[in-house]
C-alpha cells in the first residue's frame, strides 16, 4: 500500500521595506542570490507602505529598515507582532548589536554582506517552521538600550498673547502653518510658535504625528473619521476639534487601512 503523498510546501516570501532604492535593491539581489526558492512579494520604501503590504501579501518574513519615514520598523514589528518573522534592517555598530541578539532577532547591516546574509538566512530557515514571536518585550530592550535612539520633542513653549505656555506634544491635536507662525491648537487653547512645518517634522515622534498637507501635521492618535467626496478627495475629522482638514493627494496612502 501506498503512503500519502507530502503536500509540497509553498514558496517562502518575503517584503523588502527600506527608503534608500540602492540598498533596497542591493538586498533584494542578494535575496535572490543566496535564497532562491524565497519570493519577495514587494519591496518599499516607508513603514505605512510596509504595513499595508504586509496586509496584502501576508508574507512569510518582513525585512524592515529600523529609520524609515512614516512608521519606523520598529514600530511597524509593534503592529505586526506574531503575524510574521522579522528582519531588521540596521546600521547600528557592534554594541548595538548586543540589542538584537539578547531579543534573538535577526538582522541585516547596511551595506548587507553576503556571509552574514547566509547567516541570517540559515536562521530564518529554522524559524520558519515555527509560528513567528512574540518580540514585545524584546522591542522595548532595543528602543531602551540601543543608541543613537530618536529623541522626539516632549513639549513645546507656545505663546497666546503676552503668556507663553509649556504644551505636551500628547496634548497637542494638530499644527498649521501661516507665512510667519505656526498654529498649535489641543482639545482647549490655540498658540502660535515660531518653528516651521518642516523643523517640526525633523522633531516630532513620526508614529504619532503624520503631515496630511504642505502646511498641516495631525496627532494620528487625535483622528476621528476620514471622508471621501465623489472626487476621490480625502477630508479629515478631528475628536474634540470642528474643523475638517484636506488631506493632500501625496499622503492619501497613510489612510489606505482605515
Amino acid at each position: 500500500m501506498n503512503s500519502p503523498e507530502t503536500p509540497a510546501r509553498s514558496a517562502p516570501t518575503a517584503i523588502v521595506a527600506e527608503d534608500e532604492p540602492l540598498l533596497c535593491e542591493e538586498l533584494a539581489e542578494l535575496l535572490r542570490s543566496l535564497w532562491p526558492q524565497l519570493e519577495i512579494v514587494a519591496m518599499v520604501a516607508d513603514g505605512v507602505a510596509a504595513l499595508n503590504a504586509i496586509d496584502e501579501h501576508r508574507p512569510d518574513v518582513a525585512f524592515l529598515d529600523i529609520h524609515m519615514p512614516l512608521l519606523t520598523g520598529i514600530e511597524v514589528a509593534r503592529q505586526i507582532a506574531g503575524r510574521c518573522h522579522v528582519v531588521f534592517i540596521t546600521s547600528y555598530d557592534e554594541h548595538a548589536l548586543e540589542a538584537f541578539e539578547a531579543g534573538a532577532m535577526d538582522y541585516v547591516l547596511k551595506p548587507p554582506d553576503a556571509a552574514r546574509l547566509a547567516a541570517t538566512i540559515q536562521r530564518l530557515k529554522t524559524r520558519l517552521q515555527q509560528p513567528p514571536s512574540d518580540l514585545s518585550r524584546a522591542l522595548r530592550d532595543l528602543v531602551e538600550r540601543a543608541p543613537g535612539s530618536p529623541r522626539y520633542l516632549q513639549w513645546i513653549n507656545a505663546s497666546r498673547g503676552t503668556v507663553v505656555r509649556l504644551i505636551t506634544v500628547e496634548e497637542i491635536l494638530y499644527f498649521q502653518s501661516d507665512q510667519k507662525y505656526t498654529l498649535v491648537a489641543t482639545a482647549e487653547t490655540e498658540a502660535l510658535i515660531r518653528k516651521t512645518i518642516k523643523e517640526l517634522l525633523k522633531e516630532l515622534d513620526p508614529t504619532m504625528f503624520w503631515q496630511v498637507h504642505r502646511s498641516t501635521i495631525v496627532n494620528v492618535h487625535a483622528i476621528d473619521s476620514v471622508l471621501r467626496d465623489d472626487q476621490g478627495n480625502l477630508k479629515l475629522r478631528l475628536r474634540e476639534r470642528p474643523e475638517a482638514f484636506p488631506v493632500s493627494e501625496p499622503y492619501h496612502h497613510l489612510f489606505k487601512q482605515m
